[in-house]
């Protein structure tokens, strides 16, 4: 770890943005993709031929980097088309931190973009053809509704074990919708209240459709260079402090215990090498696939005690004026979901950062905690980042 820590503050964030949030049609995966990149070259003060590093990935592809190369006319001198589903876009981080460090490249673009609402090929025909690309024999035989069924096991067990109750997982997605209406980028922005959630049809129990994350499309994209340059660019540098990636499992019948994720070690991997806790955090960003997930990782990232997450969340806890901002722009949960959202908790953890949250913004925020989860609580990657004045 000493050598990461070495890595801490070298690189900052000068550049993020978003495309197409919400429905898109007409626009292809690639065509959202490219209009986030260019925003976000744009808004770091930057041209699309400064672009030396490239870190992508695609739910569809399994070589993705090559046509986004072609199609945005670069040529990268260091690539990382790593796929561990939706964490891969902060897994990307320190990749793309040891080649700035390294001098392999100067500037590296991340970006994603899918059309999964409006697409003629979807998520369902997505799903079935991944029983053939990407078998899974200890689950696709006896065709469970996936991810779904995977989540609501875990949320199964949690309550088991627990005694967490649905109207604590509630607490969740009233929490985010209220981020929501804040949030005019928001797909989702009509009230919410927890009888809204418990009534909503049940998908696969104990969750119902409103615990369940949204079908949309969106590009999302940032830009990463070394801390120095980031200081002369035209936007207010946020630093990675931290980053960890953790895979324990690909299926989620091969968990060890339903309950303990990944994230316990990708968490204290971002920690040790940022030098800080949870207690530092102001605001925080966590992939909320389902309303389970969030309840999941403030244990594992140690907001709270395995098993209290949902008694950490009630009340309103961590919606507007709670004592921890969680998915401060509405989450996968109400505001963007296009296939992987991790890309986008942390563009919202680096506007909050930057002071661009409008009616969501947090006052006084110095450092924030973004966190991605990827396949069915298969791979986790966690990254904090924090303002000049935290280095």
């Amino acid at each position: 770890m000493s050598d990461l820590k070495s890595l801490r503050g070298s690189a900052a964030i000068a550049g993020v943005a978003t495309f197409g949030c919400g429905e898109a049609p007409g626009y292809t995966d690639m065509e959202l993709l490219a209009n986030a990149a260019r925003a976000a070259v744009a808004d770091a003060g930057l041209k699309m031929s400064d672009i030396d590093g490239l870190c992508t990935a695609s739910g569809g592809a399994t070589m993705w980097a090559m046509p986004v190369v072609e199609y945005l006319g670069i040529r990268p001198s260091t690539i990382d088309s790593t796929m561990i589903g939706g964490s891969s876009f902060i897994a990307h981080l320190l990749p793309a931190m040891q080649a700035l460090q390294s001098g392999q490249c100067n500037a590296v673009l991340v970006c994603y973009g899918s059309a999964q609402r409006t697409a003629t090929f979807g998520r369902r025909e997505v799903v079935a053809s991944r029983r053939f690309l990407d078998p899974q024999p200890y689950e696709v035989p006896y065709e469970p509704m996936q991810p779904l069924s995977a989540y609501a096991l875990a949320a199964s067990r949690h309550m088991h074990e627990f005694g967490t109750t649905r109207r604590q997982l509630a607490e969740v997605a009233v929490a985010a919708r209220a981020w929501a209406q804040r949030n005019p980028e928001a797909f989702m922005r009509e009230p919410l209240t927890i009888d809204d959630v418990l009534g909503a049809r049940m998908v696969s129990d104990p969750l119902t459709v409103r615990d369940s994350c949204l079908v949309t499309d969106g590009g999302g994209a940032y830009v990463l260079v070394r801390a120095e340059r980031a200081r002369d660019l035209p936007r207010t540098p946020v630093y990675v402090l931290g980053n960890g990636t953790a895979v324990w499992n690909r299926q989620i019948s091969s968990m060890h215990d339903l309950t303990v994720t990944a994230a316990r070690d990708s968490g204290r991997a971002a920690f040790a090498m940022a030098g800080l806790s949870p207690k530092d955090i102001d605001v925080v960003q966590l992939y909320d696939a389902f309303t389970i997930n969030v309840l999941l990782f403030l244990e594992d990232l140690g907001f709270c005690a395995k098993g209290e997450g949902g008694a950490f969340v009630e009340g309103g806890a961590i919606g507007p004026g709670g004592r921890l901002p969680v998915n401060t722009n509405g989450g996968g949960l109400s505001c963007v979901h296009p296939g992987m959202y991790g890309i986008f908790a942390l563009i919202e953890a680096v506007r909050q950062l930057r002071g661009e949250g409008g009616e969501c913004q947090v006052a006084g925020v110095k450092t924030a905690l973004a966190h991605g989860n990827g396949g069915t609580l298969s791979s986790q990657s966690t990254a904090v980042l924090g303002l000049g004045e935290v280095l």
